[in-house]
């Protein structure tokens, strides 16, 4: 008989106290105006169209005044730890640069040409692409060289910018947000300090914005702590990718489904040109899959062993790989409130991403150029309250994010029966707008799946065309110290076949099953967050660690 896992049966709670503070500032802390968590789209779309706006208004003659914005990163330098894959809608980057036109962005090449491919094990028959999946007119990017541009454009406003310096608490007082801690550095193994200590640094502000990406473990724990809940749960799915280097140049953008994901998990591959012969492919598998021993990692270096993909990639090199989570619960997993006393949530941590369009990057600039908006009114009445924060969600209620995210919000859940009846229900909600099946399809927590222990063939990676997890890490330019101490929390007397579903899961050979024991490698650690939404959770460490992409 084939045993059974339920994840949240072994999954420690999150660590609120640690993330959720009540200590009043340091005597020494840096004093801001407003903090933004997270060097991505959203944070820096939303420090520069701040900073634009005060500008502006000081040229006018407003009374406002010098305000004084950082954001915060834990990556040691700007775009190291983002990843997507990407294709990207310029409709913010149009609102938030009026004066530049779509060839002064940082994009690669403007879709001209696309194609869906039904794959099978030896096959690929290409299928009309659905509606929602056409981007004619878009743009294929690296999200790290959108990021560093933007920060560029940010530090030309006088923004601060602040690489290296993970949050790992926000400070507050009485129910409101009044700052943040850093994580700090230079601990030994033991969690002992070292010789190259540096303590936390707080930063006061007036206001705070959670634009800390996927998973992020401030935004759980904020939620958690205000009580603010979603009509469904957040869902997540791991995406793997890889950037290659080939001989043959790939002339149109390409999605495909079917194998080799099991009909039973949902998710699909790209592959996308990005120069002549540079190409980004990856696969993503939704975390409600129900084979604990599915290998995202795997299936993806599997895939690239099928016809289709080995006419481009045999010859070639493979030059980078990341992973990361996508939140996929779309509008029904919309938290309730998005603001709160002295803070907001904008970007991937709120879930603006758009499964069935493959999109979120815009969404995520636009959040974050709503909650510019919605701040510089607030500071310019000296209130930012919860109240005086508000004007946001109602921004965020009346905008093309939200009404995209409707008209496709049970696309997602319908293929929870699986993948060619859930074709048929996306197809008639593509008909009706969303209108059909006329309620909300419930879903259940990741954690609350039940897995089945199936069978696993092994792969033996060759080292040209396909790769082991440890081979991958070293192409992610992960440069996280050996001795550090582990971000990790394990639930206690983990189980070997959980033991074997946390090493199957982690895309970077964090975790070991060795007989009855499970052995964590927390260094190889690339904050990708699955297992935060499954298993060990997730939280800060010190500035710099994890992977340094640069072409992702």
């Amino acid at each position: 008989m084939l045993k059974s896992i339920t994840p949240s049966h072994h999954q420690p709670p999150l660590p609120r106290e640690r993330l959720i503070v009540r200590d009043a500032p340091d005597a020494e802390a840096i004093e801001m105006d407003v903090v933004f968590v997270g060097a991505g789209p959203a944070g820096l779309a939303g420090a520069i169209e701040l900073a634009r706006l005060v500008r502006d208004d000081a040229a006018a003659g407003g009374a406002l005044g010098e305000i004084q914005i950082a954001v915060l990163d834990k990556a040691a330098a700007l775009g190291e730890h983002n990843l997507s894959g990407a294709v990207v809608n310029p409709r913010a980057f149009r609102e938030l640069f009026p004066d530049l036109k779509d060839e002064d962005f940082p994009f690669r090449d403007r879709v001209e040409g696309e194609r869906v491919m039904l794959l099978t094990e030896t096959r690929a028959v290409r299928i009309p692409t659905p509606p929602t999946m056409r981007n004619h007119g878009n743009y294929t990017a690296s999200i790290s060289e959108i990021v560093r541009w933007l920060g560029g454009k940010a530090e030309e406003l006088g923004v601060n910018i602040l690489p290296g310096f993970p949050v790992g608490s926000l400070l507050v007082e009485r129910g409101r947000v009044r700052g943040v801690r850093t994580a700090p550095a230079g601990l030994e193994r033991s969690g002992e300090r070292g010789a190259r200590y540096e303590p936390p640094t707080d930063l006061t502000a007036r206001a705070v914005v959670l634009t800390e990406g996927t998973r992020g473990a401030l935004t759980q724990a904020y939620l958690e702590w205000q009580g603010v809940r979603s009509e469904s749960p957040q869902i997540f799915a791991l995406g793997v990718k890889e950037l290659w280097e080939t001989r043959r140049p790939l002339d149109s953008i390409v999605h495909t489904l079917g194998w080799p994901l099991p009909r039973d998990a949902f998710g699909g591959s790209w592959m996308y040109p990005l120069e002549p012969n540079l190409v980004s492919l990856g696969l993503v598998v939704g975390l409600d899959y129900q084979d604990a021993r599915l290998d995202a990692h795997q299936l993806l270096q599997r895939m690239k062993l099928h016809p289709f993909f080995r006419e481009y990639l045999d010859g070639g090199e493979m030059v980078e790989w990341g992973a990361k989570t996508i939140p996929e619960g779309g509008y029904h997993a919309l938290p309730s409130r998005m603001h709160g006393d002295g803070v907001l949530l904008a970007g991937d941590c709120v879930g603006f991403v758009d499964v069935p369009s493959l999109k979120g990057i815009h969404y995520a600039m636009q959040s974050g150029i709503f909650a510019a908006r919605a701040l510089f009114q607030a500071l310019k009445q000296g209130d930012t309250s919860a109240a005086g924060l508000a004007a946001y969600d109602r921004m965020i209620r009346e905008s093309y994010i939200v009404q995209d995210l409707h008209r496709t919000r049970n696309m997602r859940a319908a293929f929870k029966d699986g993948f060619f009846l859930g074709g048929a229900k996306a197809a008639l909600m593509t008909l009706t707008r969303g209108s059909f099946p006329g309620a909300t399809i419930e879903v259940e927590p990741d954690a609350e799946v039940r897995r089945v222990v199936g069978e696993a063939p092994p792969l033996v990676p060759d080292g040209k065309l396909t790769f082991s997890k440890l081979d991958a890490v070293f192409r992610s330019g992960n440069q996280t110290r050996d001795d550090i101490p582990s971000h990790l929390l394990i639930g206690q007397d983990v189980p070997p076949e959980v033991a074997e579903l946390y090493e199957n899961l982690c895309p970077a050979g964090v975790y070991e099953r060795r007989g009855d024991r499970l052995v964590v490698n927390a260094p190889n650690c690339i904050d990708c967050k699955a297992t935060d939404v499954l298993g060990p959770r997730w939280t800060p460490r010190e500035g710099g660690s994890g992977p340094a992409y640069k072409r992702m």
